[in-house]
């Protein structure tokens, strides 16, 4: 499994369930990346998006310990074991988490792989993805050159985790 995320220099990724900056290039990435695939979100993730509607040309999952909520266009799953059941439909490489904090927390273990763009500002934050840097088992293995969008310097990033 895969995880998908942009984040700052202190590991932050968001601010009251939203993105901390709206880069162009940032999103076509992810778009380009996650089209055609299997997206894993938290509720809150799903309700930050347009119109609280899933995302298209994906199979999305959502995972909420709340029973009864229902989305359209979305699998809903309410637990860990449910989730796990779900993914067995797919392909490992074909999965990627996407939010939000407590969701990466939860998967990180599983995953092998991630994708991080990382952007060279301190922002406001109430979310955290894990701090791969302080993670031995995790690596960049990828890393672009330096990207601008106005002022803002950032960097596309791949760690792989090691066996």
């Amino acid at each position: 499994m895969n995880l998908i995320a942009a984040v700052d220099e202190n590991w932050a990724i968001g601010n009251q369930n939203k993105l901390l900056a709206s880069i162009p290039e940032d999103m076509k990435f992810f778009r380009e990346t996650t089209t055609g695939k299997v997206v894993v979100m938290g509720r809150k993730t799903l309700e930050s998006f347009p119109g609280k509607k899933p995302l298209k040309n994906r199979t999305n999952i959502v995972l909420t310990a709340n029973p009864s909520y229902q989305v359209e266009g979305a699998t809903v799953v309410h637990s860990l074991d449910e989730l796990h059941e779900e993914l067995k439909k797919y392909d490992s490489d074909d999965i990627f988490v996407i939010g939000g904090e407590s969701i990466y927390r939860l998967l990180l273990d599983e995953c092998d792989k991630a994708y991080i763009t990382k952007i060279a500002y301190s922002y406001t934050a109430d979310a955290y993805f894990p701090n791969l840097d302080e993670r031995k088992e995790w690596k960049v293995v990828k890393e672009s050159e330096e990207h601008t969008c106005f002022d803002l310097e950032y960097f596309f990033l791949t760690y792989q985790k090691e066996a």
